[in-house]
């Protein structure tokens, strides 16, 4: 199956501005769509799925600046990116701290357009790899989820740190939710009023990190027609998030080092030192100290980075908050989908429960989503679920053994005792299934990945009840 074209958004009063860029992104392979004003751009953006907006900052009826802060508001995870002139660069970078990914200056390169737009839309492949922000007032605290002794810490980590000017490294797996956090972070400090601008890291290809985390002067390589700040300039005085932070070449992290201990740097191409205060917070999914071993990753960058450490637990380790989190996900779902599910039934709950979700919790909303968009009745049940997640964990709700009792065939060979173990497991397995579908034989078949008529039969071999009976 080839996978789904990003759907790209143009707002532009220019016509023929809107016939280069919509050309060129459709060679790229991009579906693009345009409107002429934001007025008319904000409506398609409520009626259509749309991965990335690239507008203009000069326009009538509602301007870029407009439609950035309400597309924001909608939907903070998709980037957009502003197109300005020469002599508004500044509103463009102010834009840029109101939370635009990125501004191209007009007149632009296209292989400039063709970098910004592949990093954007990276960008947000990387966001839906992490959680999801909860929707406004369905948290416990800080927007999160939960009340597991886990998350509770968390909570607290979070009221002693966020005043404090401290470095924090944000660890633990994709998708537990680390964004959230240096969100929450810089949310309950005294900079809540100033930029959170966040890098990720793995987004950035090797040869451009410098000149996205420092900036560029002017005719420093080709390409650069104009001057542009960095991330760091862009956060003065508030918060950095550098997500991925492992990701950062080993020959970057020196540089990296300097501005950090110095608080200043130079623009690539530049002679001025530049001087930031600016709170860092990074996070990472990869051991740095084993990063460190390998040469990998400096280890007094690793010191500096590493003054408050404050790990995530996974979605497994704090399985007391699924309940919640499905909740909340049900609750969001049944609004973009129009559906009316009022919650999960018991077969599924152990499902969902005991799965080990890998994926952690953006795993689950996906779930979540398939689940509601899938289900015809008032509670999602175990056929609603995908199959990786009902095939896995409703059969064997747990880890299988590591070895049989070698005392159930004491006088047999190696045959016997496969036989005598086989025997043992399906049982086990048939009544799990039986049991989570309430002794639906149709759905526990569905569950085994069996026709109704040949668990019926093994049914009827292992004597578990009558089988002709649901």
């Amino acid at each position: 199956m080839l996978p789904e074209k990003k759907q790209v958004l143009i707002v532009d009063d220019e016509p023929n501005l809107r016939r280069i860029l919509s050309a060129q992104l459709s060679r790229d392979g991009y579906d693009v769509h345009d409107a002429e004003d934001g007025e008319k751009g904000l409506q398609f953006l409520r009626e259509h799925h749309i991965d990335l907006v690239i507008t203009d900052l000069k326009m009538p009826k509602v301007d870029g600046m407009a439609l950035l802060k309400q597309a924001l508001k909608d939907d903070p995870d998709r980037p957009i990116i502003m197109i300005t002139a020469h002599g508004t660069v500044d509103t463009a970078v102010e834009a840029l701290k109101s939370g635009a990914f990125d501004y191209l200056t007009k007149p632009f390169d296209k292989d400039e357009v063709r970098q910004v737009v592949a990093k954007a839309l990276k960008s947000v492949d990387f966001a839906r790899s992490d959680a999801t922000r909860p929707e406004p007032g369905q948290g416990f605290k800080y927007g999160i989820i939960g009340n597991s002794p886990g998350i509770v810490e968390l909570y607290s980590m979070i009221e002693r740190v966020a005043a404090t000017p401290t470095t924090v490294l944000l660890t633990g797996e994709s998708g537990t939710g680390k964004e959230l956090v240096a969100r929450a972070l810089h949310e309950n400090s005294a900079r809540a009023d100033k930029p959170f601008i966040k890098v990720n890291c793995a987004a950035i290809p090797r040869e451009l990190i410098e000149s996205e985390l420092f900036g560029y002067e002017r005719g420093a390589f080709t390409g650069a027609v104009s001057s542009k700040p960095g991330r760091f300039e862009l956060a003065n005085g508030g918060t950095l998030f550098l997500d991925e932070i492992g990701e950062i070449p080993i020959e970057m992290q020196v540089k990296l080092l300097r501005a950090l201990q110095e608080s200043e740097f130079e623009r690539v191409g530049g002679i001025k030192t530049i001087r930031v205060e600016v709170r860092l917070v990074a996070a990472t999914n990869r051991e740095l100290k084993k990063q460190i071993t390998q040469g990998a990753f400096r280890e007094d960058l690793y010191y500096r980075l590493n003054v408050v450490p404050i790990r995530l637990p996974a979605l497994r380790e704090r399985r007391e908050d699924i309940a919640l989190l499905v909740s909340h996900f049900i609750e969001k779902f049944n609004l973009r989908l129009r559906k009316q599910v009022k919650g999960v039934d018991d077969a599924a709950t152990e499902i969902l429960s005991t799965y080990p979700w890998p994926g952690n919790i953006r795993e689950l909303e996906n779930v979540i989503e398939r689940a509601v968009l899938f289900c015809d009745e008032s509670l999602i049940c175990p056929e609603d679920l995908p199959s990786e997640v009902r095939g896995t964990v409703p059969v064997f709700g747990g880890q299988m053994p590591d070895t049989f009792d070698l005392e159930v065939a004491p006088d047999g060979g190696l045959k016997e005792h496969v036989k005598v173990a086989t025997s043992k497991l399906e049982r086990n397995l048939v009544s799990r299934a039986l049991t989570q579908t309430n002794g639906n034989v149709t759905h526990a078949a569905r569950l085994l990945k069996i026709s109704r008529k040949g668990l019926q039969l093994k049914m009827k071999e292992l004597g578990l009840r009558d089988p002709g009976v649901d």
